[in-house]
């Protein structure tokens, strides 16, 4: 029972994912670095940054290369802390189990 639980909220997780993107025609979606400045632009025209970046990426594909590692790290650790507590937990009622 517990499984198909799981699995029906990966399933309805993805979805959600998903039917945006198929329903949505002719849709472009920006980061929300580009909103943030639209939306400074227009309240404060003359805002000049008081801090910029310490290097520059080449170009927008090296860019996308450092968002996708940065979201692989991430996945990364996210599935390692799961893991590693499901495995925790596991031990847990195996050491119940022989105590028993």
């Amino acid at each position: 029972m517990k499984k198909w639980t799981n699995w029906l909220l990966v399933i309805g997780v993805v979805l959600l994912a998903v039917i945006p993107l198929l329903l949505v025609k002719n849709s472009e979606f920006g980061g929300a670095d580009g909103v943030a400045e639209e939306a400074i632009s227009e309240v404060a025209p003359n805002y000049t940054p008081w801090f910029a970046p310490l290097a520059q990426p080449p170009g927008g594909e090296t860019e996308s290369l450092l968002f996708a590692v940065q979201a692989a790290l991430g996945a990364g650790v996210v599935g390692y802390g799961i893991g590693f507590y499901r495995g925790r937990s596991e031990q847990k009622k195996k050491g119940e189990r022989d105590a028993a």
